[in-house]
Order: C-alpha cells, then sequence, then structure tokens
C-alpha cells in the first residue's frame, strides 16, 4: 500500500495515473454511440415503413452542416395524404396547445398582478390612513404648544404686573432669607 501511495505521488505516477482516467474518460464518452451505431442496421431504407423513393445511400450519419435540408429526403413521404393530414393536424394540435398553455400562463400572471395591485392598495391605504391620524395628532399638539406658550406669556405678563405693584406696595425681594 505504501509503495501504491509512493508511486502516485511522483510526477512520473502521477502523469501515469492522469493519462489513464482520460483513456478511460475517452472510452466512457464515445464507446456507448459507438457500439450502438454498429449495431443498428446500416440504412434507413430497412425500417422506413413508408412506401417512397428515398435514397438507399443515406444513413443517419449527415455530413456536418448538411442536415436534412440537403435534398436527400425530401419526396420521402409527400405523396401520402393520410401522413401529410396527420403531419397537419399534430402542427396544429401543437400551436393550439401552445396558444393555450401560453394562454393560461398569461391569466395566471395577470391575476398574481392583479393580487399583488390590490395588496399594495390596501397596504397603502393603511398607511395613508396611517400618516392622516398621525398629521392630524401633529396639527393637535402644535396648537396645544401654541395655546401653553399663549397662556404662559400671559402668566409672565400678570406676574410682572403683580410684582410691579406689589414693589409699589413696599414689598423688598430678600433672596438670601428665602434660601438660608
Amino acid at each position: 500500500m505504501a509503495h501504491l501511495y509512493t508511486c502516485c505521488c511522483t510526477k512520473g505516477g502521477l502523469r501515469l495515473v492522469l493519462v489513464m482516467v482520460g483513456v478511460l474518460l475517452v472510452c466512457y464518452t464515445v464507446g456507448p454511440p459507438l457500439y450502438w451505431r454498429l449495431k443498428r442496421s446500416p440504412t434507413v431504407q430497412d425500417s422506413c415503413s413508408c412506401v417512397c423513393n428515398c435514397p438507399s445511400e443515406s444513413d443517419l450519419s449527415f455530413p456536418l452542416g448538411a442536415g436534412l435540408t440537403n435534398g436527400s429526403f425530401t419526396d420521402c413521404g409527400q405523396n401520402d395524404p393520410d401522413l401529410n393530414e396527420e403531419m397537419e393536424k399534430d402542427i396544429v394540435a401543437l400551436l393550439s396547445e401552445e396558444l393555450t398553455l401560453q394562454k393560461r400562463v398569461a391569466n395566471e400572471s395577470l391575476e398574481h398582478t392583479n393580487a399583488l395591485i390590490m395588496s399594495a392598495r390596501k397596504t397603502s391605504s393603511q398607511y395613508q390612513r396611517e400618516a392622516e391620524k398621525c398629521n392630524a395628532a401633529m396639527e393637535t399638539c402644535e396648537e396645544a404648544r401654541e395655546r401653553a406658550e399663549k397662556e404662559l406669556r400671559e402668566e409672565c405678563r400678570l406676574a410682572e404686573l403683580w410684582e410691579k405693584r406689589a414693589r409699589e406696595q413696599g414689598w423688598k425681594d430678600d433672596i438670601r432669607r428665602l434660601y438660608a
């Protein structure tokens, strides 16, 4: 076990392990598709159930960029009216289903949006009422403060008036006697 650990920790051992992992990864990736490709029949004509003039040399391996638009399969199935009608029905049904699904999603999204808007309006209304209460309370407090300030000025004026009259009557202010 110690020999294996020492072997893997050297540069050469690490390279060997990385190469083996790379080879195994390539075999794992390429092996199954290659196996099924070799096991499958070589031509499409053998598995094609339609009656058409498909070229026999074409198989499922297309060169890059060629795809199905190269003209090799363009006449396959065009002369079968039942197949064309079925294909047309499928496209119409799929499009109809897609439109129905999009309409349903749009309606659900609209309902969700409307619910959110109603919730926002309700919350906004609640905050508006609270703000109005707060403003009314602030106005009441401000009015009370102004009244208290006015009454304080009046009391100070009356106190000065009484003090003036008291001094005229002979009252003297003896602060030392008050705090002794």
